[in-house]
């Protein structure tokens, strides 16, 4: 599982850079802001290839398990469709005037 291998990976940057820091003599609560800042960035840079794996196994699971839309949305989409290519020259004009904002 991709996800988990990179959720462990970011903890451990997490948890490296809260000793460092610690180490270095941070304490308090700006010792977790800075560590958490300081491991999305190393995230961000060390773990790519993680993160992309990641998505991609994200992505393909939730296109295995159910469909994006419901069958009503899917639908009305393709009745918006069907009505679209029917009046090809009608494009970004409303069917009813506006009314008059003067009487």
């Amino acid at each position: 599982m991709p996800v988990l291998v990179y959720s462990v990976l970011r903890l451990g940057l997490f948890a490296l850079a809260l000793l460092g820091l610690w180490a270095a003599g941070m304490g308090g609560w700006l010792l977790v802001v800075v560590a958490a800042v300081a491991a999305g960035a190393l995230s961000y840079v060390l773990l790519g290839r993680q993160r992309t794996a990641a998505a991609i196994w994200i992505a393909e699971r939730r296109a295995a398990t159910r469909p994006r839309f419901s069958p009503g949305v899917e639908g009305d989409a393709a009745a918006e469709d069907a009505e679209a290519q029917q009046q090809p020259g009608d494009q970004g004009q409303s069917a009813s005037p506006r009314p008059s904002s003067t009487p």
